[in-house]
Formats: structure tokens, C-alpha cells, sequence
């Protein structure tokens, strides 16, 4: 079997924890901060794990991570 090319612009947006789940970077955190609270900033640092029914997803796009 050959080996099955990774979507190198996947790649770089998600990563797999230790735990095996498929981790995202938050969006809203790019500009317009001013507005934003300090709480609201800081939740926005945190990545979060992508849903069940995506994360098959991800796997095909990300199969070596």
C-alpha cells in the first residue's frame, strides 16, 4: 500500500493530544481584542477538542499525527 499524503494546511491548524483527541485553535481572537474582555481573551487562549463526528474527519486529512 502506499502511503497516503498528509493536507499540510490540516496539519498545521490541528493537533492530536495525548489522549488521542483532534485539539483546534479558538477563533474571535485576531482582532478587535479592545472590545473583548480579559475573561473572554483568556478562554480564547485555551485550544479545544473538535466534535466526535468531525474528528473523523480530521483523521483521514491528519492520518500520521
Amino acid at each position: 500500500m502506499p502511503k497516503i499524503k498528509t493536507k499540510r494546511g490540516a496539519a498545521k491548524r490541528f493537533k492530536v493530544s495525548k489522549s488521542g483527541k483532534v485539539m483546534r485553535r479558538r477563533g474571535f481572537k485576531s482582532h478587535i481584542l479592545s472590545t473583548k474582555s480579559r475573561k473572554r481573551k483568556r478562554r480564547l487562549r485555551q485550544a479545544e477538542s473538535v466534535s466526535s463526528y468531525e474528528a473523523k474527519t480530521m483523521r483521514r486529512l491528519i492520518p500520521y499525527m
